[in-house]
């Protein structure tokens, strides 16, 4: 990050878990760097298009006794002579999108640290081509990466089993699951966390699965009920977090497991010839 007023304030508000109101609040100060630390919190809640109280909250958050004290602290690291984001001095600053990108970057770059001790991954890998059924959890925020993770793996796996809706059936697919001989579950787990995921890891346990998950931190509420946690964390720059790493890991996961499937490469193989034949893709 660069070390201007935006680039410390965004600095501030990185590790924070944010409310999407507080979230908003950040993102218009990190637009008005020069001119918050001079706000007053009524200033900043119509600027930002929130309650007064939403700001009081949000400085609390931060870990402030109030929004005075953030005030204060905001004259020490975001000085009003600089010019947010303006680009000038030979491009240094970065405005808010370009802060995003950036920190998914460091994610990505803290994964590729993360792998260079393959034993994780490939404990995985094993774990997840053994298990006839596959079931692939991930509710809400983490449903789309789940999705992923299912369509490609059922390419390569025989019997891959999604799980991305929670409710009161979703006991009852693992316990289907476990039926049909599934000896572990891989399980997507970002934030907001909802309970249900902690609960449906905690049972899945419980039936004799192995939990493999993919969260954003080793100290999230998952952590407690899986066998394997992998992290890869999630970018908080955005009003909506942004996963690169957790998808990027589990493509990751879907090599080190196609790796453990001594058919894999022929089931890809079989699958492009008949899409060929169908014509399925537009060349």
């Amino acid at each position: 990050m660069s070390d201007s007023p935006a680039g410390r304030l965004q600095a501030l508000f990185e590790g924070h878990r944010l409310t999407p109101t507080q979230r908003r609040i950040a993102h218009c100060m990190v637009r008005r760097a020069g001119d918050v630390p001079f706000l007053s919190s009524v200033e900043l809640a119509e600027l930002a298009g929130v309650s007064q109280p939403s700001v009081t909250r949000f400085a609390v958050a931060l870990g402030f006794d109030g929004y005075p004290a953030l005030r204060r602290h905001l004259r020490e690291v975001a000085p009003p002579e600089a010019d947010a984001g303006s680009g000038a001095g030979g491009g240094e600053a970065f405005n808010e999108y370009q802060q995003a990108v950036l920190a998914e970057i460091e994610n990505l770059r803290h994964l590729a640290g993360l792998l260079a001790d393959p034993g994780p991954v490939e404990r995985a890998g094993r774990l997840l081509a053994r298990s006839r059924p596959l079931p692939v959890l991930g509710l809400r925020a983490a449903s789309s990466q789940a999705r992923g993770f299912a369509y490609f793996a059922a390419k390569v796996h025989p019997d891959v089993r999604l799980l991305d809706e929670g409710g009161s059936m979703l006991t009852d697919r693992v316990d289907a699951a476990v039926r049909a001989g599934a000896t572990a579950l891989l399980c997507f787990a970002l934030p907001r966390h909802p309970r249900e995921v902690v609960e449906a890891l905690e049972y899945a346990r419980a039936a004799g699965l192995a939990v493999v998950t993919v969260a954003d931190s080793a100290f999230a509420p998952v952590a407690a009920h899986s066998d394997l946690l992998i992290p890869a964390a999630v970018g908080t720059g955005l009003a909506f977090d942004t996963a690169c790493a957790p998808m990027m890991l589990g493509r990751v996961l879907l090599e080190a497991m196609a790796d453990e499937l001594p058919d894999a490469q022929a089931r890809l193989e079989e699958f492009d010839t008949k899409a060929a034949a169908r014509g399925l893709f537009v060349e």
